[in-house]
């Protein structure tokens, strides 16, 4: 068992799980088996960022909810970025620059296919065979709305059977490394090695620290790094990312949604919908498409004429699954990019609108069938969503006539040996007069049933940017980026323009679905652009501090050698919405509580709010630990004369560990040193073990 050390300052780190603790009117909580040595929140201290390390290319990849894609950059070349090569299949219509984001595992459990190929096979299997199958699509979602993340968490496939999540992630990131892998030495001069490589991977700003973390664990799965050469990975938030590219744009490569007045969707002249501007300007791109090569200039202030130094804007990433909001001002003299409030967001993406298809199936042909075509009929469900999901992207807010959704074939006969009637017949019964049956063997969707489906999603979207508009830091921004997936949406568009048209000006770059990962290859050329982040929220641990009377309640009373402690006390490491530096550190302290201990394990508590003071206050919750490897005490000199060691004693010759955590990049780091050898101390920080 370990011992407490005796404090000699009114601040004492809580004992650990192995300390042995004095009877007491509180019980204190389990931390760790040391004490910080900084009785109070030492200064912050400024660290200059290190300058990107001399990789040869990076290669980034925007792991997306319903589409994912890569693109890269060589360092000598940094002006060009190569997108990947174009998918085999795809939909009609559709620039296949990205696939979609599903994964096929045999009945094994062994790696088949992604992307489009997945999807395809999966479709051409026979409907038994197709039940043993593992099909995956928009899986990503799952990592966000888990709330209990760790490295068991599982997914379920299409069939019900189920997969260690951290598998399907490192089977898919393992697809796009050998891919791309494949095309950037087939572009390259020279040989290149793994560690000339860094890899940049995007993940919405409003995960927390597990998800991150996770991403992390699942790329090392999957072979993209080593977990001894962490700085080759980087990872990149969607809307930051997307915010680095939007900065370099000319008039030319964007649209203004604000200039376009709307008139009940249409032109003023009333002559063509309001979306057609936005559609020829695609067609523009997609003529221009003939080159995978795009060359992104370099500087600021000449490049796009509307957008200055000092300028603030907010960036809306509407992806498949989740909306990112990010507000940045562009610094000067360099151009870096300050963050002016926290990201925000939810799951208010694309997927919304496919959730709102299925209950709208469930309120026609019933539940209880829908999950059982779903069971039995895995591969047909899968093309019934593939054709709402080609559907949904024509929908526009000036349409006359309705959209047409083809029924599989299995979907019609199993509906009739199920229920012994048609789906004719089940649609006159549900009254639902927004929805017709076509001959042809599909269903025909109002615009009036369009509109009910996207409209519980847009209205979250736009309610959560007016939202932060009002903020102060952010009241009287300029320009509102959309971007992503999701934000080529006629639908969206026009629900942003007709709320937010007359307060800023709305601006869509043409490639819109490529942003992020531009953005992102960016990121991995420069990663100090972002020179100032704002924290999501407020971090520490919790510590043991002088009891006072009337200010500490009574059931935190310690007392130890006849000294009365308050527990649980929070000690903050950073506070929400707080303003980070890249490279800006807090320090701490530690000395092991007993001579010879190897290991120091500190609990890390996280909060949404700043208005607390407990680790036990509501709201408050265990997020992680920093564990500390200690390597063997070197004995100082004239040690043996004076009897003591580097351990534990409670002499001057205490051994002190200084921990340095920074909060201002993408992800939590932590560094440790051992002061008096001057060695670096083994330091890592997990929140998935939770």
């Amino acid at each position: 068992m370990a011992d407490v050390v005796q404090p000699d300052s009114n601040s004492l780190q809580i004992p650990g799980e192995n300390a042995s603790t004095p009877s007491s009117p509180a019980t204190a909580r389990s931390e760790c088996s040391i004490m910080p040595l900084t009785p109070s929140p030492s200064p912050r201290v400024e660290v200059r960022p290190k300058m990107a390390c001399p990789f040869s290319v990076v290669v980034a990849i925007d792991f997306g909810t319903t589409s994912s894609g890569y693109a890269f950059s060589f360092t000598q070349d940094s002006e060009a970025i190569h997108m990947m090569k174009r998918w085999e299949g795809g939909d009609p219509g559709v620039a296949n620059q990205k696939s979609p984001t599903c994964l096929l595992l045999t009945p094994e459990v062994r790696f088949h296919s992604f992307g489009f190929a997945a999807r395809d096979f999966y479709h051409d299997l026979d409907p038994e065979e197709a039940r043993h199958w593992l099909y995956f699509d928009k899986f990503k979602m799952k990592i966000h709305s888990t709330s209990d993340l760790t490295m068991e968490t599982e997914l379920e496939a299409v069939n019900g059977r189920r997969v260690r999540a951290i598998e399907v992630f490192a089977h898919a990131l393992h697809f796009f490394r050998e891919h791309a892998l494949k095309e950037v030495k087939d572009q390259s001069s020279s040989v290149l090695e793994g560690e000339e490589i860094r890899w940049v991977i995007t993940v919405p700003a409003v995960w927390r620290q597990p998800a991150k973390q996770f991403m992390r664990e699942a790329a090392y799965l999957a072979g993209l790094v080593s977990p001894d050469c962490p700085e080759q990975l980087l990872i990149a938030l969607e809307p930051e990312a997307a915010s680095i590219y939007c900065r370099k744009l000319r008039l030319h490569q964007v649209i203004d949604l604000s200039v376009q007045p709307l008139t009940n969707g249409f032109d003023l002249d009333g002559s063509r919908p309001f979306d057609s501007s936005f559609r020829q300007a695609r067609e523009q791109l997609r003529r221009s498409r003939h080159s995978r090569t795009f060359l992104v200039e370099s500087g600021t202030g000449e490049l796009w004429s509307e957008l200055q130094t000092g300028d603030r804007y907010v960036v809306a990433d509407c992806g498949g699954g989740t909306v990112d909001l990010t507000v940045h001002q562009i610094e000067q003299p360099q151009g870096t990019l300050k963050e002016l409030y926290k990201a925000s967001g939810g799951p208010y993406g694309a997927v919304g609108v496919d959730l709102a298809f299925e209950a709208m199936l469930c309120q026609i042909f019933g539940e209880d069938f829908i999950q059982s075509f779903k069971a039995k009929r895995p591969a047909a469900w899968v093309d019934l969503t593939i054709a709402f999901e080609a559907r949904k992207r024509t929908a526009s807010p000036g349409r006359a006539n309705a959209l047409n959704i083809s029924l599989p074939f299995s979907f019609i006969d199993y509906y009739k040996r199920h229920r012994g009637q048609s789906v004719e017949a089940a649609l006159r019964r549900s009254n639902m007069n927004i929805v017709k049956w076509s001959s042809q063997g599909m269903l025909r969707l109002t615009q009036e049933a369009m509109n009910e489906l996207f409209q519980p999603t847009i209205i979250n979207i736009v309610k959560h940017i007016e939202e932060l508009m009002a903020k102060p830091e952010v009241r009287g921004v300029r320009f509102l980026f959309l971007v992503g997936g999701f934000a080529e949406s006629p639908m969206l568009q026009r629900a942003v323009q007709k709320a937010l048209g007359r307060t800023c000006r709305i601006i869509i770059p043409h490639d819109v679905g490529l942003t992020i990962l531009k953005g992102a290859v960016l990121f991995g050329l420069d990663p100090t652009v972002v020179r100032v982040r704002r924290c999501p929220l407020t971090y520490g641990v919790g510590v043991l501090n002088r009891f006072v009377e009337g200010r500490h309640p009574r059931d935190k009373l310690l007392v130890k050698d006849g000294r009365e402690w308050c527990t649980d006390i929070l000690d903050r490491f950073v506070s929400v919405d707080q303003s980070v530096a890249l490279g800006e550190a807090v320090r701490r302290s530690y000395t092991p509580a007993r001579l010879g201990q190897r290991k120091i394990i500190i609990n890390i508590y996280c909060s949404a709010t700043d208005d607390v003071t407990y680790i036990s206050d509501p709201g408050v919750r265990k997020c992680g630990t920093i564990t500390l490897d200690l390597p063997e005490p070197l004995p100082p000199a004239g040690a043996a004369a004076r009897g003591g060691g580097g351990g534990g004693g409670g002499g001057p010759e205490r051994r002190e560990i200084r921990a340095t955590m920074q909060f201002g990049d993408t992800e939590i780091k932590v560094t440790a040193v051992d002061i008096m050898s001057g060695r670096s101390v083994r330091a890592s920080i997990d929140f998935l073990s939770n």
